[in-house]
């Protein structure tokens, strides 16, 4: 079955930046040669269950080896049997809907 889900790894006990444990992560994903799109809190990843949460079980094996004592890590998961869908088409069927540009809000609902 084909899945798409939202991935943050968070490592506990290591301090405040985590740079180094987010690449380690996009290492194990690349390595798996599976579809992904890193963005500021997390990667979007889409594949097979099987091989995306292989490496969901990696990216928490790599980081604890790299001396992470705790991990707290979040999932959104979408799966679909209707049609096959990547991220790729998700993201142009919302800017296909978009006409070009954001929603604005008038004056009266967008001021405080």
């Amino acid at each position: 079955m084909k899945v798409m889900i939202d991935l943050c790894v968070v490592p506990l006990g290591v301090g405040v930046s985590v740079g180094a444990y987010v690449s380690a992560c996009q290492e194990v994903i690349e390595q798996a040669g599976l579809e992904h799109q890193m963005h500021a809190y997390g990667t979007n990843i889409e594949g097979e269950w099987e091989e995306v949460f292989e490496v969901v079980r990696r990216c928490h094996e790599v980081v604890h080896d790299m001396g992470a004592p705790r991990i707290t890590t979040s999932m959104r998961i979408g799966t679909r049997t209707d049609r096959e869908q990547s991220m790729a088409d998700k993201i142009e069927s919302v800017q296909k809907h978009s006409s070009g540009g954001a929603v604005r809000l008038s004056d009266s609902e967008g001021s405080a």
